[in-house]
């Protein structure tokens, strides 16, 4: 584990290993020590696939402080497993409700059903929260189903279309720009300003999709 500086408030711890789920529960663990030891003088805390960033108030917690209790900490913080939320998310997989679902199938030389059964048969882990509020990165998918972004973002993305980009998977969270593959769309609500936490998914919960119909993703409170 390395740290380096993140501006004037903040400090980067970095792992080693590879991106993973042992490696999100030290991120975890860290942060949750980091904030029990310093309640007050931490503002908040960013997880990364491989990074965690803590940011604080200099005036009540000093960085050499801060510095200190990092350089201090157990180098083996993943000993228990964190009890992360396992997390269900109806999919409506089809070309209507996920428009690169016939591209992808092609490109990945699997039929539509396959490909459906594929990403919906695997458990994700949810390494990281960015891009937009309530987006979380989830991952890995199955080889197979490795694709690159589009060349060129859309200008839009319906809320709860669900994506594939690389070997990473995600639900889009509100309507906004976005360059991943889509291959279907989720009826929940993913980002509620009015819940806490606010986001639908958190770093370190399991996430499994279930397919369903269109008449059950209407009923459900989906929209097209």
């Amino acid at each position: 584990m390395r740290w380096t500086y993140a501006g004037i408030r903040g400090i980067r711890l970095s792992h080693d290993d590879a991106p993973g789920p042992a490696v999100t529960e030290n991120l975890l663990r860290i942060r949750d020590l980091l904030i029990q030891r310093h309640p007050e003088g931490i503002e908040d805390c960013v997880l990364g696939y491989q990074t965690l960033t803590v940011f604080f108030e200099p005036q009540v917690l000093g960085r050499e402080r801060l510095i200190d209790t990092i350089e201090g900490l157990d180098p083996d913080l993943s000993r228990q497993p964190l009890p992360g939320r396992d997390i269900e998310l109806p999919v409506w997989y089809s070309q209507e409700s996920g428009q690169d679902l016939e591209a992808v199938s092609e490109h990945c030389k699997l039929s539509v059903e396959d490909l459906i059964r594929l990403h919906s048969s695997k458990t994700y882990n949810a390494y990281a929260t960015g891009f937009a509020p309530g987006f979380c990165y989830l991952g890995d998918t199955p080889e197979r189903l490795a694709i690159p972004r589009l060349n060129t973002p859309r200008r839009e993305v319906p809320a709860g279309s669900v994506a594939l980009a690389d070997r990473q998977t995600a639900v889009y969270p509100i309507a906004s720009p976005g360059g991943w593959r889509l291959i279907g769309r989720c009826p929940l609500r993913l980002f509620d300003v009015t819940d806490s936490p606010p986001g639908l998914i958190s770093v370190g919960d399991r996430v499994t999709f279930r397919p369903i119909e269109r008449d059950q993703f209407l009923a459900m409170g989906g929209s097209l």
